[in-house]
């Protein structure tokens, strides 16, 4: 069965290029491909055509050879938008040639076009996108095979899957015990599930070999990567359609942490180019398994022949982590896994039973004494997004959610509450519902149950005849605590379940496996929390049609990712409680719904980060949470400052809004109290504040007392500056004017260059560059007064943000500040980014500078979030303002924005943010300055703090930006649980500017993160 080749004599290179001149009258260079027995070369013609001259071993037959010059022609033909090999005839017109080589054998030689593109193994990451394109690829490509055939596809091949019991014979040559066992049960498996359904399944010529050494993959751009073609067609034979899904998803696992999710993504771009039936479907996961095992065989019997081959065990550490992996997976699930890719219901007898229930909920015993079709209930929402639970997910499972869910229920005069089913819940923190520590990983959230919450005692009662099937003490990872299941029987025969978990223990000891169950007899109660670990005291009730042989430890919550399956799996159980659909709210809309709806009655130009939009419905500290539960460490977003619904300043602004809030014509304390601590935090002389709602608001006023107080119109600002979205900043901010949409500068505004040391005119190495920089400003005023008009004020961030993330360099603001006021114009300092401690080394961005402005601009974080803004001045400026024009914000220094600005600022002192940022930003920099030195991709790390960029490059000596390779990463990232975002005037530089709770722990996460992603292909520094 297995082929023993005798040793021939390796074609040389020398030679392939004189069988590339006599045979087919070309001029080129040669080089050695790999190969397992045939010997094969890349040619490369002096015009750039490119072909691969493969020279046979000598014991191939002229018919093999015969057949896959025969299945790429009709390939051609049948399937052209395949960008296959193609056949070049010799100049004789044929498709192969016989020649005698150099040790007397006969050889048969032929040629074929190269393919241009990256094997499979060489590309990294394997997204479920790019996964789903193999098997569109040989979807199309089996689906043009299907009407081809020839004599010598009826070969035996040791890699047919209809033939692999032949490794029963050779299993005695992995040494292993473990492994031997883990073989054999692969095999044992295939026997039992494949053998007896040979007859049914499809037959029809196929590639067969669709490993990750012979998938070719497109460049990393342009985004996203695309399967080009497929090489070596040795192994093409008659065999199991299915079998060319079942070796593609076998190699397409190896090395994945979830190889059943990768498998699903070759399978579903199969199916929708040549459907699968569901024959081919229930053996799949069988035939996947088989491969790997023949795939180990196959290297421990070679080894005993050529033990120093590498080419025998080239994937062999990988295919037996990836058995191990596979073997873990229940059969029954991966069936379901894959039906659900290919739009099918998971699980084929789950509409059956669930039509079953339907039919018989009128008939069903009540499970609690009341009858929750006609009692009252209450239906809590415990899900991601529940305000009823507050913003902490830790919160969810203390003491106090349980009094506060019998006090509605009370409240409410119900008889149960009642938890939804099919709802995404942060209620499960612990590490056991994740694979890792690791708080952006994918954890179980999605809960397949209804919970009825009942005092503990409360009896509960069988809804239908059945038979006790588990009785358990579940203590384990799912923790329901005591449980009962009770196996039914539809009308028709089928089998089901319903599991009862968080029971009192006492209550189950009469209860034994295989006792019948009438319908309406009571069997347990309800459990004390002190019983199920901790829970509101509550039976979990859920209907299972397929219990996966996991009894006591079938899942009660499931991953987000995995929902369709397991809601297949579990259906809804109210089929049978009968709670009415109207005390249900109705159910949030899905992320596509949300973002359709998004599209169709907001702006067009309202941006959306990622190219996959996340719906964020929740935020605690430096974490962010999506409709499914999914964290994501905010690496972004400034606006909390101190945290995501930080509890003080949520508490101090609801505790205001209860009382009052009003606007500014009425006296209160709280703008005063805050003035006063505000002020006490700048240099004098900045004494006189002014209260808004936005950082625009700010910036617009800045302007108005920069006019009112020289009397001027023009404004100097910085290249790529961005200060606001009214229309006076749009048109201050190149940014914007410059930018898409934008009608350029107006002719009161003047454009300074932005101090950056990095890829500017003037570098670090200059000692005199902040001077130079500087002297730009100093021309442009003099070019103003020079025709004849003045400038009133120089603006610019003290950190440029939108700009790079820039560090000006020393004594810049120093001289430009002493150029602009030696002209009579004020310095306006825009603090909203940088303001407020995130620098660590310094509260104040212009500080850095050693440097007071006449006017200090704050935005976005002084209210944590909350609308609150503010321009802080000079007594001699505000007076110049109040020149008989009021000014009024409805709601700027309303007492609630006051209150929650306030509590910024208590929080900022007593948690010690400030040092807390310089540590950690100084922990950040050290991580990723390390990276630097690994990763080329990294041209520079700038900031201070919590006020970090990363700038990409393509080459670090002429520092050309790389922009799209920034896009990419932060996508990735993105992917991957962070959040972070690109800036800079070519949109290559990664801005980091977390919540200052962020931790030395989420900086290690990050670089640790970081570091894989700019391992990925379409990260590196190349075009």
């Amino acid at each position: 069965m297995l082929l023993e080749a005798r040793v021939a004599q390796p074609t040389t290179e020398a030679e392939a290029v004189r069988l590339a001149r006599e045979l087919y009258g070309m001029e080129a260079t040669a080089r050695a491909l790999p190969g397992e027995y045939d010997d094969n070369f890349h040619l490369t013609c002096a015009d750039g055509g490119a072909f691969v001259l493969k020279v046979m071993h000598p014991a191939r037959e002229r018919s093999f050879i015969e057949l896959q010059c025969q299945a790429l022609t009709h390939l051609a033909r049948r399937a052209p938008q395949l960008p296959l090999p193609r056949v070049t005839p010799n100049r004789g017109g044929e498709l192969f040639t016989s020649i005698v080589s150099g040790d007397g054998s006969t050889r048969l030689v032929w040629l074929l076009t190269f393919v241009n593109g990256t094997v499979l193994a060489e590309v990294r990451p394997h997204t479920p996108e790019l996964l789903g394109d193999l098997g569109r690829f040989l979807g199309e490509m089996d689906s043009a095979l299907q009407s081809f055939a020839h004599a010598a596809a009826q070969r035996e091949l040791k890699w047919d899957s209809a033939r692999a019991g032949w490794i029963r014979e050779y299993i005695k040559h992995v040494a292993d015990s473990r492994r031997h066992s883990l073989v054999e049960k692969f095999l044992a498996r295939y026997e039992a599930e494949v053998v007896p359904v040979l007859p049914r399944l499809r037959r029809s010529v196929i590639y067969g070999d669709a490993n990750d050494y012979n998938v070719l993959v497109s460049d990393p751009w342009p985004q996203p990567r695309k399967v080009v073609g497929v090489i070596d067609f040795g192994d093409v034979h008659h065999g199991l359609t299915v079998s060319e899904l079942a070796i593609a998803a076998a190699y397409g696992i190896l090395g994945k942490e979830d190889p059943l999710e990768a498998a699903a993504a070759i399978v579903a771009g199969y199916h929708r180019a040549f459907p699968l039936d569901e024959a081919e479907l229930s053996v799949l996961y069988a035939l996947i398994g088989a491969r790997l095992a023949v795939s180990v065989t196959n290297s421990a019997y070679r080894k005993t022949i050529k033990p120093d081959d590498p080419y025998v065990t080239v994937s062999e550490a990988a295919a037996w982590e990836t058995l191990e992996r596979v073997e873990k997976i229940h059969s029954r699930f991966a069936h379901y896994t894959f039906r659900a890719a290919c739009g099918l219901p998971a699980v084929p007898q789950s509409e059956g039973i669930k039509q079953w229930l339907v039919a018989s909920a009128g008939s069903a015993a009540p499970i609690l004494d009341a009858d929750l079709r006609t009692a009252p209930s209450v239906v809590f929402d415990l899900s991601v997004g529940s305000t009823f639970l507050g913003a902490d997910p830790g919160a969810a499972e203390a003491p106090g959610l349980s009094e506060k869910i019998f006090h509605e229920i009370k409240r409410a005069g119900a008889s149960a509450g009642v938890g939804r089913y099919d709802e995404a819940r942060l209620l499960y923190s612990s590490a056991l519902f994740g694979p890792s520590d690791n708080p952006t990983d994918e954890r179980r959230t999605v809960h397949l149950g209804m919970d009825l919450f009942v005092e503990p005692g409360a009896a509960l009662n069988a809804p239908l005849d059945g038979v006790v099937h588990v009785v358990a003490n579940n203590s384990g990872p799912l923790d329901y605590g005591p449980l009962v299941i009770l196996r039914h029987e539809t009308g028709g025969g089928e089998e089901f379940f319903t599991l009862y978990g968080h029971l009192a223990k006492d209550s189950l000891a009469s209860l034994e496996v295989g006792q019948h169950v009438r319908r309406g007899q009571r069997f347990a109660r309800v459990g004390p929390a002190q019983e199920n670990g901790g829970w509101t005291p509550h039976v979990h009730f859920q209907v299972i049609v397929d219990l996966l042989e996991l009894g006591a430890d079938f899942p009660g919550v499931a991953y987000a990712s995995q929902r369709c399956v397991w809601t297949n799996l579990s259906p809804d159980p109210n089929l049978l409680l009968g709670i009415p659909a109207s005390r249900f709210p109705e159910k949030e809309p899905a992320r596509s719904e949300t973002l359709a709806v998004r599209r169709a009655l907001l702006g067009k130009n309202l941006c959306i980060s990622y190219q996959r939009p996340l719906k964020i419905v929740r935020g605690w500290m430096q974490y962010l949470y999506d409709e499914t539960g999914r964290a994501y460490l905010d690496v972004y977003n400034n606006v909390p400052l101190v945290g995501h619904s930080h509890p003080r300043v949520v508490e101090a602004a609801q505790a205001q809004l209860a009382l009052l809030n009003t606007n500014t014509r009425y006296l209160h304390d709280n703008v005063n109290r805050y003035a006063e601590r505000l002020t006490r935090l700048l240099p004098a002389p900045l004494r006189v504040c002014f209260f808004v709602n936005s950082g625009s608001e700010a910036n617009e006023l800045a302007l108005r007392l920069a006019r009112a107080h020289t009397g001027r119109e023009d404004i100097i600002v910085l290249e790529h500056a961005y200060h606001g979205h009214t229309g006076t900043l749009i048109d201050i901010s190149p940014y914007k004017f410059d930018g898409p949409g934008g009608r350029g500068k107006k002719p009161w505004v003047h454009v300074a260059p932005l101090a950056d040391d990095y890829r500017g005119a003037y570098r670090r190495d200059d000692t005199q560059a902040g001077a130079k920089y500087a002297r730009h400003v100093a021309e442009i005023l003099e070019r103003v007064r020079a025709e004849g008009r003045g400038v009133a004020a120089y603006i610019a961030e003290t950190l440029p943000s939108v700009g790079g993330q820039i560090v000006f360099p020393p004594d810049y603001l120093a001289e430009v500040y002493r150029h602009v006021r030696g002209a009579g114009a004020v310095c306006i300092a825009d603090e909203v980014q940088v303001g407020f401690g995130r620098l660590g080394t310094h509260f104040w961005g212009f500080e850095t500078q050693g440097v007071v402005p006449d006017i200090v601009v704050l935005g976005k974080p002084i209210g944590n979030g909350f609308p609150l803004a503010a321009v802080v001045t000079t007594a001699e400026i505000a007076d110049s303002f109040n020149n008989g024009m009021e000014f009024f914000s409805t709601f700027g220094g309303n007492p609630v924005a006051c209150a929650a600005g306030l509590a910024v600022l208590d929080v900022l002192e007593e948690e010690h943010l400030q040092q807390h940022a310089l540590s950690v930003g100084g922990h950040l920099i050290e991580g990723l300055k390390s990276l630097q030195t690994r990763r080329a991709a990294i041209g520079d790390v700038r900031g201070s703090g919590l006020f970090l960029g990363i700038d990409l490059v393509l080459d670090r000596e002429t520092r050309e930006a790389a922009p799209l390779q920034a896009s990419y990463v932060v996508n990735r990232l993105r992917d991957r649980g962070i959040l972070a975002g690109t800036d800079g005037p070519l949109h290559n530089v990664i801005k980091l500017r977390p919540p200052l709770v962020f931790s030395e722990a989420d900086a290690d996460l990050f670089v640790k993160t970081l570091d894989a992603i700019l391992q990925e292909d379409a990260a590196q520094p190349r075009r």
